[in-house]
């Protein structure tokens, strides 16, 4: 069970590259998947609640200590993370709009900033009707990638794929900065393995099917992305692949004509569509669950009076998504901004919380899922999150810990107000 995020990033964001960068992003970003996800398949199988992060920080951190603080500053993100993943959603849309009719930078912004209001008024409405129109949209999303898939093969050369000029597999600090910045994209495009967690509540056996569905979450991603991959190297000289802003608009239109290519590219723009309509419909209830049983602001728990669905949620996700969509130009920018921010308090905090919580508790409570070899794989992911952290760039390194920052200065004033901890004694457990 995965999100649509995944494979509309793929079409949007997937990274053409001049030497071996290319294919040891692939493998680092798989290797990265899998060990990542023994993380949360523990988690997932050991906590199979509604929330994810939320509650699994929570848990390892202390209900009422420290998990509080980690729980909320993970609400506190989602707040500024959500609205960046949709903005790079309806930043790809509008570079690729762009193929079909040509327009400035400023229209560029202007045409992500009207997608973003579209989508959140068509999801002000019941739960009932947006599911209906996914199922549509997952349609689209699944005959577009079987078809990039098949050309890719049909008109595959290995003598494109792999060639690579004179030099490129020589380790140099050039090398690693590309590698670096390679694997943001090809990390970003992996991420949603974990939506089963979220769900976790929902899901029969946990103990058996969350781990089972993340790791075939994780090689269905991985088969797709790199068969996308290959679909470009295999048919298109990297010289001219590499510098294209849409790049399976290019491809289409190199297989088949401009004809074929626009259709292809209307065909992509509903799959950004779905995307962002899949997300903001995800993203806006995580706020809203967290209200409801006191752990964020009352307000965000607050439900439409007739539609009940959460509406100030929704509303406040799209206001911050229309803003970063029509703040940002690029949407390797957006990319970066949404890693920094995530691999802080969600990936290395979990991970890190995981190993503190074995220690302590020192194989006194079960595990329904345990990964092999504990820790190795987890230290292992957090060095590779570090890595991935450390290449997107220093304002972006900067905005996150600025955000966790400001959210942990705001939950102490908010614990105050409350007297809640750390200003009052935790509750005896």
């Amino acid at each position: 069970m995965v999100g649509i995020g995944p494979f509309v990033t793929m079409a949007l964001v997937i990274d053409i590259m001049n030497g071996p960068q290319c294919i040891i992003a692939w493998i680092l970003g798989a290797l990265l998947a899998v060990i990542d996800g023994m993380v949360w398949s523990e988690l997932g199988a050991k906590w199979p609640e509604a929330g994810g992060s939320f509650v699994f920080l929570r848990k390892l951190y202390g209900e009422h200590t420290w998990g509080k603080l980690f729980s909320f500053l993970f609400i506190w993100q989602t707040i500024f993370q959500a609205p960046l993943v949709i903005a790079s959603g309806a930043i790809g849309f509008a570079e690729h709009f762009n193929y079909l009719l040509p327009i400035t930078p400023l229209e560029r912004r202007a045409v992500s900033g009207i997608l973003v209001i579209l989508l959140t008024i068509v999801l002000y409405r019941k739960i009932s009707t947006a599911g209906k129109i996914s199922v549509i949209l997952w349609s689209v999303l699944i005959f577009t990638i079987a078809w990039i898939l098949f050309a890719g093969a049909t008109h595959f050369d290995p003598n494109l794929a792999f060639s690579y000029p004179p030099g490129a597999w020589t380790l140099s600090p050039v090398f690693f900065v590309v590698l670096g910045q390679a694997m943001g994209k090809s990390v970003y495009s992996y991420l949603g393995y974990y939506n089963v967690c979220h769900l976790g509540s929902e899901i029969r056996e946990p103990e058996k099917n969350i781990p089972r569905s993340m790791f075939l979450s994780i090689g269905g991603i991985a088969i797709i992305y790199i068969g996308m991959q290959l679909s470009v190297l295999g048919t298109m000289p990297w010289q001219s692949a590499r510098h294209s802003e849409f790049i399976f608009s290019t491809f289409f239109e190199h297989l088949y004509g401009t004809a074929t290519a626009n259709v292809a590219t209307i065909l992509i723009l509903i799959i950004a569509a779905a995307s962002l309509f899949s997300a903001m419909l995800g993203y806006s209830r995580i706020p809203y669950a967290a209200a409801k049983e006191g752990a964020f602001f009352r307000v965000f728990a607050t439900v439409h009076p007739t539609k009940h669905f959460p509406n100030v949620s929704l509303l406040v996700l799209g206001g911050f998504a229309f803003v970063f969509s029509v703040f940002f130009d690029r949407m390797s920018e957006v990319i970066s901004a949404i890693l920094a921010m995530r691999i802080l308090m969600q990936f290395i905090g979990q991970t890190v919380g995981l190993i503190l919580w074995h220690r302590n508790r020192k194989n006194t409570e079960s595990l329904p899922y345990r990964m092999p070899f504990f820790p190795l794989p987890a230290i292992l992911s957090i060095v590779i999150w570090l890595f991935v952290f450390y290449f997107t760039g220093l304002k972006f390194i900067v905005g996150a810990t600025s955000v966790i920052g400001i959210g942990a200065l705001v939950y102490f004033v908010w614990a105050k107000m409350r007297q809640e901890w750390p200003w009052k004694s935790p509750k005896a457990v």
